[in-house]
């Protein structure tokens, strides 16, 4: 009885530590891989869906500015505008080519007579002057205290407007205050012009401006903003605009000028 006790014991003692030593085998057991030959590359695979857009990255500096492209084609045509105002008198243009010889005269003795003739047309030539003056100053005068002024509608240079006042007894207009000035103003917007040339240049020393007398300029002028600014070089003589201010002109155009006569003398 005491021997199958102390077999008991043992046979399970010895399950056990054979069992541990095969679980230790198993369980110490070390398997080393060795990696094989590389393979052949294989086929390039379809490509992919794109991907979602990544975020906005930050803006870079600004470039260098680029080359001026050329210069594009034509545009359609715009509209026709208005019509400006009439522009002033052009040059006499260069005398044309001599024309034929023409029929010989039927001979006289006419010498005498030819010299009356001649005498009448130099009558007639001032006549029709006188006539045009007289016309003019039947259109209407301008009056202040002590100037009558004649709106002239012949248009000429300033040199030969000065000489027209002046044969007949005036100067060209000198405003050399303010109501002179709005009454030479009112009589050119009155009569529906745009400009007219007035007794005022710088012909003897440029920028200095004197009155058509050689009277020098001390107590008053009516410059329009920006003026006299003697554009080109070549803008020795004045005109007066509707709104009675003036500006600085080139002498050589033709244009309506005003006389002014005091009347002591009219």
């Amino acid at each position: 009885m005491v021997g199958k006790q102390l077999l008991l014991p043992m046979i399970l003692i010895s399950v056990l530590t054979s069992y541990g030593q095969q679980f230790a085998e198993e369980s110490c057991t070390v398997q080393i891989l060795v990696p094989g030959l590389k393979g052949e590359p294989g086929e390039k695979g379809q490509k992919g869906v794109p991907g979602r857009p990544g975020r906005v990255g930050p803006a870079g500096e600004t470039g260098q500015p680029g080359f001026k492209g050329q210069k594009g084609i034509m545009g359609r045509y715009g509209k026709v505008g208005p019509s400006g105002m009439k522009g002033v008198k052009g040059y006499m243009g260069d005398p044309g080519p001599r024309g034929p010889n023409g029929d010989p005269g039927v001979p006289c003795e006419c010498t005498s007579l030819r010299k009356m003739i001649g005498e009448m047309d130099i009558i007639v030539d001032q006549l029709s002057s006188e006539l045009k003056f007289l016309k003019n100053a039947v259109a209407g005068i301008k009056e202040t205290d002590s100037k009558v002024y004649l709106l002239v509608k012949e248009e000429k240079r300033y040199a030969d407007a000065e000489i027209y006042c002046r044969t007949r007894g005036g100067q060209m207009a000198m405003p050399k205050d303010e109501g002179a000035n709005a009454a030479i103003g009112g009589y050119i917007s009155e009569a529906g012009l745009n400009r007219v040339y007035i007794g005022i240049h710088d012909q003897q020393r440029e920028g200095v401006f004197t009155y058509a007398d050689l009277s020098p300029m001390t107590t008053f002028s009516k410059w329009r903003k920006g003026e006299p600014n003697n554009a080109y070089d070549d803008e020795d003589c004045v005109e007066m605009v509707a709104s009675g201010e003036w500006t600085d002109v080139a002498c050589s155009p033709t244009m309506y000028f005003v006389c002014e006569f005091d009347k002591d003398s009219v």
